[in-house]
């Protein structure tokens, strides 16, 4: 009896030392990874803090959802032979930084910057028509029902309400006429309404996927992940692209009880093709289908304007960090003027920092944001960002209702910048977004006359109403701004 409670005794004792050394092992693994492959060393330490006072559950949770693995999976497509930046038709009129007219001389040097992040080249002949929400979705739906050849859509929200019937049954009728149709919509954004979309596209016959469907268990390591872009291609030689999402509270329409103020554009030219070749890889990525040939690029790109620009995509893979780099090139160029219209502003210490520096630096720096987020906890975790600004000379102006979901960004009355990136690490670092850069003097005039028209309708926010505000309230503030990476 003796000898074989001691026996038993033996092993329990040498199981638990091998879990013991099982866990450092994961523990030392884990933290080696983390010390690796994490760029922010604040996320670095608050995933270490996790492992080691966490055993197990730490490293479990951090290769869960700590681990890029879009990023892997990105890199192994783009070494496939046929990812569609390897097989873009001949770029049309593609032009040099040093190129650039005279009138851009001061801008020469972001726009070398973001030729060495974006990966598309700058093209001229193009043209670019700001749509407000009376007009974006009537031009949009009347490309789609004039397209010969094909459509490409790709949205964060596409609701099924009335609006997004409207998109459907349009595009439905696109695909009787023998026009080949795609439409790829987040698996997220599509479940803001129920039933789906997915469900009327399916009944339609309009081909369609979800981006990174997230079932349980597995997909939750991409449950942060979105695809925010928005682009709309007509048969290869006409996009929109913006801020619109396709939903009813974004219509021209006087019933609406929740408007939402917005701002798309018309673009044609040859930056349509670098507008088709994202959607491209996106529906690669999702469905393994390439899309190539003359109905989605068309042999000919025709000139329609003088504009020069090109497209910067971002996300959680190869482009990460491509538009928080362009905000800092933008802003550390500025000699004169920055305009920023977003509708959430959550920016991190170095787009901070270039802020102040930029109005230290004698530029007038102007943040046009919503009074009133669409968004409580947004809301409470944007105003402790304002402070540290408002004291460097930076005039933040909040604009009433209806909420505004405009993105630009103005540099010297010559470069602009608009597309799906808000100013917030959710756009900057987990979501998929598209931007557009462009040097053009006459439709940068047109975009700041539109902010200088929020701007007479808005109020200056001061240092004196923040510190003025209950400790309450400022500590709710301030909570909330711990939880900005995730906003």
């Amino acid at each position: 009896m003796m000898l074989g409670t001691t026996w038993w005794h033996d092993l329990l004792l040498f199981v638990e030392v091998l879990l013991i050394i099982g866990v450092l092992i994961l523990q030392a693994y884990t933290a080696i990874h983390i010390a690796i492959h994490k760029r922010d060393s604040r996320s670095a330490v608050a995933w270490l803090v996790s492992v080691w006072f966490l055993p197990v559950v730490g490293s479990v949770l951090y290769f869960w959802f700590g681990v890029n693995r879009l990023e892997r999976k990105a890199r192994k497509l783009r070494a496939h032979s046929h990812h569609p930046r390897y097989n873009l038709p001949m770029v049309a009129n593609e032009i040099l930084p040093e190129n650039l007219s005279e009138q851009y001389n001061d801008l020469i040097g972001i726009a070398k910057a973001i030729g060495s992040i974006s990966g598309f080249p700058l093209v001229g002949g193009n043209h670019f028509e700001p749509l407000d929400k009376q007009h974006a979705y009537p031009e949009m739906l009347k490309a789609i029902a004039d397209a010969k050849h094909s459509v490409t859509l790709l949205t964060y929200l596409f609701d099924d309400d009335p609006t997004g019937e409207l998109f459907a049954e349009a595009l439905s009728e696109a695909v009787k006429r023998g026009v080949e149709v795609r439409v790829l919509v987040d698996d997220v954004g599509a479940k803001y309404s129920r039933p789906t979309i997915f469900v009327r596209l399916q009944r339609l016959g309009i081909p369609h996927a979800p981006f990174l469907p997230k079932f349980l268990p597995i997909p939750l390591t991409y449950s942060q992940l979105r695809n925010h872009r928005k682009i709309l291609v007509i048969d290869g030689i006409m996009g929109f692209t913006g801020g619109m999402n396709i939903r009813h509270n974004q219509a021209h329409d006087a019933a609406i009880t929740h408007p939402v103020n917005d701002l798309h554009f018309r673009v044609t030219g040859p930056i349509v093709s670098q507008l088709q070749t994202t959607f491209v890889e996106d529906w690669w990525f999702t469905t393994e289908e390439f899309l190539e040939g003359e109905k989605w690029y068309p042999r000919e790109m025709p000139l329609a304007g003088s504009s020069t620009a090109r497209g910067i995509p971002d996300g959680p893979d190869e482009d990460l960090d491509n538009l928080r780099l362009t905000i800092l090139s933008a802003i550390t160029s500025a000699q004169h003027s920055l305009k920023i219209v977003t509708p959430y502003f959550l920016p991190d210490h170095d787009i901070t920092t270039a802020l102040k520096l930029a109005s230290l630096r004698g530029v007038t720096v102007d943040i046009v944001l919503p009074e009133k987020s669409n968004l409580l906890l947004v809301q409470w975790a944007t105003t402790p960002f304002w402070t540290p600004l408002l004291q460097r000379g930076c005039r933040i102006w909040l604009t009433p209702p209806p909420f505004d979901h405009t993105k630009l960004l103005l540099v010297d009355g010559h470069w602009c910048m608009f597309g799906s990136a808000n100013w917030d690490p959710r756009s900057l670092r987990l979501n998929f977004e598209f931007n557009i850069e462009c040097y053009d003097a006459v439709l940068t005039y047109n975009l700041e006359r539109i902010v200088e028209e929020k701007i007479r309708s808005a109020r200056l926010a001061t240092v004196e109403e923040l510190n003025a505000r209950p400790f309450s309230i400022r500590l709710r503030d301030g909570f909330a701004r711990l939880f900005s990476p995730f906003l």
